[in-house]
């Protein structure tokens, strides 16, 4: 299976340097390069690629902020020469940090994290059909299991490569990702508010209006939950009369 890959860069020579380096991996297949944040978004959005390889420093929008954008996000290997963004990077749950200039066995390591990921995602989907609210999961967290109704799962967290899993007074992690979760869940109970967070709509006590066009979104535990700009059309567009 060929890896989709979008290369992004505002420095030429650096998106050819490390063009040439990924010509030794047979199953990364770029489909595009992009040297600004806005170019980048247009072809994410065409494309679908698996996987960003990204700067952090570039004109007008950072590597940052351009993850901002999506909710359901590539993978991402940031490329950049400078390490003080090594903490932030993985807070937004970047796959990993390879610093300029990129050596070969670093790119390896990093491509082999996602291969082994890609690998538990066809394992954990392969099988799967949407679930509805009727449904009851296993969830197993160290040694305690649970077994609960869909509908009572009030939100599911990103950590990682883990979820944590919201439900009466509990918060169990379970490894599986967001984005595989969010492939099985019914769309008309449960949905996908940013990149981190997915609320089931029935838990949903107050909605106001946010920053930046978003919306806020007010849980009957008390949780508020940011919905990111794009995906507020979307709750707009779907919840309206």
């Amino acid at each position: 299976m060929s890896i989709r890959t979008i290369i992004i860069d505002d420095e030429r020579l650096a998106r050819e340097g490390l063009k040439q380096i990924l010509t030794e991996f047979d199953d990364i297949e770029i489909v595009g390069e992009a040297s600004n944040a806005d170019e980048a978004i247009e072809l994410v959005e065409r494309l679908k690629p698996t996987l960003l390889f990204l700067d952090i420093e570039m004109p007008e929008k950072t590597g940052f902020q351009l993850l901002e954008e999506f909710i359901d996000a590539p993978y991402v290997i940031f490329t950049t020469a400078y390490s003080e963004f090594a903490s932030k990077a993985f807070d937004v749950n970047a796959l990993d940090y390879v610093l300029k200039p990129i050596e070969s066995n670093r790119l390896t390591d990093a491509v082999n994290k996602l291969r082994k990921l890609l690998a538990e995602e066809k394992a954990q989907t392969g099988d799967s059909h949407k679930l509805n609210d009727n449904d009851s999961v296993y969830i197993r967290d160290g040694e305690r299991c649970w077994l609960v109704k869909l509908s009572d799962i009030r939100l599911i967290e990103s950590a990682g490569n883990y979820a944590k899993i919201h439900f009466d007074k509990h918060q169990p992690l379970i490894h599986k990702t967001l984005n595989a979760l969010d492939e099985r869940l019914s769309n008309t109970s449960f949905f996908r508010a940013n990149r981190q967070q997915i609320v089931n709509l029935k838990y949903v006590e107050k909605v106001e209006p946010f920053f930046n066009s978003g919306l806020l979104l007010y849980l009957k535990d008390g949780i508020k939950i940011e919905v990111s700009r794009r995906q507020s059309v979307k709750f707009k567009n779907s919840l309206s009369l």
